[in-house]
C-alpha cells in the first residue's frame, strides 16, 4: 500500500524540470551500490532532493552548472523496487521515479570470451541492411546515403540478427560490432566512435530493444556479444558536450589540443611531463572532446555506464577502444571496478603499440608496469607485433636472419613479457587497417596467416568478409577497407552469404575459414594447450601445442618452393606418436620419415 501511494504521489507531480536521469535506473545485490544518478535539468541544483523507502543519500554534489545534480545513494540491502526522488524549491515540487531491478543470480559469475572462441569483429552498417525503415530518422543528421563512401549505408542490428546462423556456421563463437550507440555527427558518423549519447543505441542501428534482442539470439545459439566500449573521449555532437556538468569534464587547454599520440610517454622513466600530458589529455581528433578520467565523477559516471550495459543487454566482454590514451590511474579503476564486478568478463584493450614490452606494460599483473607499482587491471591487449609481422612476411620468400616466417616466430619469443599470453587477441587485420587480401592478393598466403591464428596461443580474431576474401585499400581511405558485405542488402547481385550466391573465389576462401573454425572450436589442446616451437629452417616454421592426451603439429611453409625436412628434429614432441593426420586434408604422414610440404601452404597434423 506504501508503495502504490507513494507511486500515486509521484504521478501528481510535474515532471517537466527532469530532461535526463543517469543511469535510468540500477539493479540489487550489485558490488557497485554506490549509485551517483545524474539528474540533468534547468536549474535542478536549485532544488533540494528526498528520496522514499528509508534509501541513504550519501551525497548530494553540485557544480558550477546548475543544471546538473550528482545524488549518490547506497543500494546495499535494497531490494528490487521502485524509488520516488522528490525535488522541492520550496516554491514548487517535482518527483522521479528510479528503479532497481531484480538481478540475475547468475549475473556476476557470467561466463566471457576467452581463448576457446574466435570473435568476428564488424562494422553493423557495412555488414547487413535488415531493416530498411531506419535508415534515416528523425532525430539523427546524417541520412542514409549508400553511394557515398563515407556515408552511412543503412546496416543495422537486425541485419546481424539475420546473418548469426551464417556467422555459426563459419565457426564463429562471438561478436564484435563496432560501436552502436548514437553518433550523431553530420557526416562520417556510421564507424560509432563519436557517441552523441552513451545510453541509447543509434536508432539507424535500431532500439536498446533490439540490442538487448541481439544478446539473446547470440546465446540461443551458443554465440557471446562483445561491446565495443569507448572511455577516452566522446563525439563533438554528444549532448553533453554543449552544457557541460564542469568544465574539466573535458580536458581543455583552453578548449582543443590534438593528442601527440606518443604513448610510451605513459612509461618512459625520461618523458616531460608536458609531453605525457599531451598524449593523454590531448584530443584523439578535433571531433572527439577528450573525456577526463581523473574527474571523480566523470570516472563514475562511465564505470556505471559501462556495468548497466553489461547487466541491461546481457553482454559477454568488452573490447575498449584508444585505452592507452585515457588517464592511465583512473582507466585502471574503471577496469578494476568492472573486474570486481564480474570477476570473469574479459575486456581487451586497443594499446596500439609495436613492441611486446610496451604492449605487455598494459596487461594486467604486469612485471614490467610493477617496476613503478602500476597495474592496469586490463585482461587482454591486442597483440600488434604478430599483426606487424603479418604485414609482410609471406611476400618474404626467402628466409634471412631477420626476413621470411623467422618474424612469426621471434614474436613469440617474447611471449615471457606477457602476465597472461593466451589472453591476447591474434588478428590479421581489422577496420583500422590494410585488407590482409588487398596486401597479398593470394588465398594461399590468406590460408597460412589464417591457420597460424587458428593454432596459436590466444583469441583469433577475424575481420567482415575476409571469409570471402573481400580486399580493399586503406590508401584510398578507410571506407575502402569498410566496404558493404555483399548480400546484405535487397537487390545485390551477388549473395556472398549464401553458398549459392557466392562466387567460386568467395566460396574457396570461404570453405577453406570454415572448416578451419569449426575444428578449432572443440580443440581444446589449442584453446588451453601448451606450445614448443623451432626455430625456422628454409622458411619453414614447425611448432606443437599439447596437453597430456593431445598434441598438434603444425607446419607452415612460408617459401616459394616445395620444401622437404626430416622429423627426427623434432622428437622431444613426437615422442611416441607414430603418425600424424592434416586436418586439412585428411592426409596421413609418418612421422618417422622425412615431411614434404608444397610451396606457401600449412599442414595441421593431430598427432596419433
Amino acid at each position: 500500500m506504501k508503495k502504490i501511494l507513494l507511486l500515486l504521489l509521484a504521478s501528481s507531480f510535474s515532471f517537466a524540470q527532469i530532461d535526463r536521469m543517469e543511469p535510468p535506473n540500477w539493479w540489487e545485490n550489485m558490488n557497485l551500490n554506490q549509485v551517483q544518478i545524474m539528474f540533468y535539468g534547468k536549474n535542478i541544483a536549485q532544488n533540494k532532493v528526498s528520496v522514499s523507502n528509508g534509501v541513504v543519500i550519501k551525497s548530494i554534489q553540485k557544480t558550477e552548472n546548475p543544471n546538473y545534480l550528482f545524488v549518490t545513494i547506497d543500494t546495499k540491502d535494497i531490494l528490487a523496487q521502485n524509488l520516488v526522488f522528490t525535488f522541492s524549491n520550496g516554491k514548487k515540487s517535482f518527483a522521479k521515479n528510479f528503479e532497481i531491478k531484480p538481478r540475475n543470480p547468475q549475473s556476476k559469475f557470467r561466463k566471457s570470451y576467452d581463448s576457446s572462441d574466435v570473435i568476428y569483429l564488424l562494422m553493423p552498417d557495412r555488414f547487413a541492411n535488415g531493416n530498411p525503415n531506419n535508415d534515416s530518422t528523425n532525430d539523427t543528421q546524417e541520412k542514409g546515403n549508400r553511394s557515398e563512401p563515407g556515408g552511412r549505408h543503412g546496416g543495422d542490428i537486425q541485419g546481424i540478427i539475420n546473418n548469426l546462423d551464417y556467422l555459426k556456421n563459419l565457426g564463429v563463437t562471438a561478436v564484435w560490432p563496432t560501436p552502436l550507440c548514437e553518433d550523431n555527427d553530420q557526416n562520417y558518423s556510421y564507424h560509432g566512435y563519436g557517441q552523441s549519447d552513451v545510453y541509447k543505441i543509434d536508432p539507424r542501428y535500431g532500439t536498446n530493444e533490439d540490442y538487448v534482442r541481439l544478446s539473446q539470439e547470440l546465446h540461443k545459439r551458443g554465440m557471446k556479444n562483445i561491446m565495443d566500449y569507448v572511455t577516452n573521449h566522446w563525439g563533438w555532437k554528444h549532448w553533453m558536450y554543449n552544457d557541460l556538468p564542469t568544465y574539466d569534464w573535458i580536458h581543455q587547454f583552453p578548449g582543443y589540443s590534438q593528442s601527440n599520440y606518443r604513448m610510451t610517454t605513459q612509461f618512459d622513466p625520461n618523458a616531460s611531463q608536458i609531453d605525457a600530458k599531451n598524449c593523454m589529455d590531448g584530443w584523439f581528433v578535433k571531433s572527439m572532446p577528450d573525456l577526463n578520467q581523473s574527474n571523480p565523477l566523470v570516472l563514475q559516471y562511465l564505470t556505471q555506464n559501462a556495468i548497466w550495459w553489461i547487466e541491461y543487454a546481457d553482454l559477454d566482454g568488452f573490447r575498449v577502444d584508444t585505452y592507452s590514451y585515457n588517464d592511465k590511474e583512473g582507466i585502471a579503476q574503471w577496469t578494476k571496478a568492472i573486474t570486481d564486478e564480474y570477476p570473469h568478463f574479459n575486456i581487451v584493450g586497443e594499446v596500439w603499440m609495436h613492441s611486446q614490452a610496451q604492449m605487455a606494460y598494459w596487461q594486467k599483473d604486469s612485471k614490467i608496469g610493477a617496476i613503478e607499482s602500476y597495474n592496469s587491471y586490463l585482461p587482454s591487449v591486442m597483440d600488434f607485433t604478430l599483426h606487424d609481422a603479418f604485414g609482410t612476411v609471406f611476400n618474404e620468400d626467402k628466409a634471412s636472419w631477420d626476413k621470411g616466417i623467422i618474424k612469426i616466430y621471434d614474436n613469440f619469443t617474447n611471449d615471457f613479457l606477457y602476465p597472461n599470453p593466451n589472453n591476447l587477441l591474434t588478428f590479421i587485420e581489422n577496420h583500422d587497417t590494410q585488407r590482409f587480401n588487398h596486401l597479398y592478393n593470394d588465398i594461399n598466403k590468406y590460408k597460412m596467416a589464417l591457420t597460424l591464428i587458428a593454432t596459436v596461443r590466444g583469441i583469433p580474431q577475424v575481420y567482415y568478409g575476409s571469409e570471402i576474401g573481400m580486399k580493399g585499400n586503406k590508401d584510398n581511405g578507410d571506407a575502402d577497407i569498410r566496404q558493404d558485405f555483399p548480400g546484405g542488402w535487397n537487390g545485390d547481385s551477388n549473395n556472398a552469404f549464401t553458398k549459392a550466391g557466392r562466387t567460386s573465389e568467395q566460396d574457396a576462401y570461404h570453405q577453406f575459414t570454415a572448416q578451419l573454425f569449426n575444428w578449432r572450436k572443440t580443440k581444446q589442446v589449442i584453446h588451453t594447450g601448451k606450445t614448443t616451437h623451432y626455430i625456422p629452417e628454409n622458411n619453414v616454421y614447425v611448432y606443437f601445442r599439447y596437453n597430456e592426451t593431445e598434441s598438434v603439429m603444425v607446419v607452415i611453409n612460408n617459401s616459394s618452393e616445395k620444401q622437404t625436412f626430416k622429423t627426427n628434429r623434432f622428437q622431444e614432441n613426437i615422442l611416441k606418436y607414430k603418425n600424424g593426420t592434416d586436418v586439412l586434408s585428411n592426409k596421413t604422414f609418418n612421422l618417422q620419415n622425412d615431411i614434404t610440404i608444397e610451396a606457401k601452404s600449412s599442414l595441421i597434423l593431430e598427432l596419433n
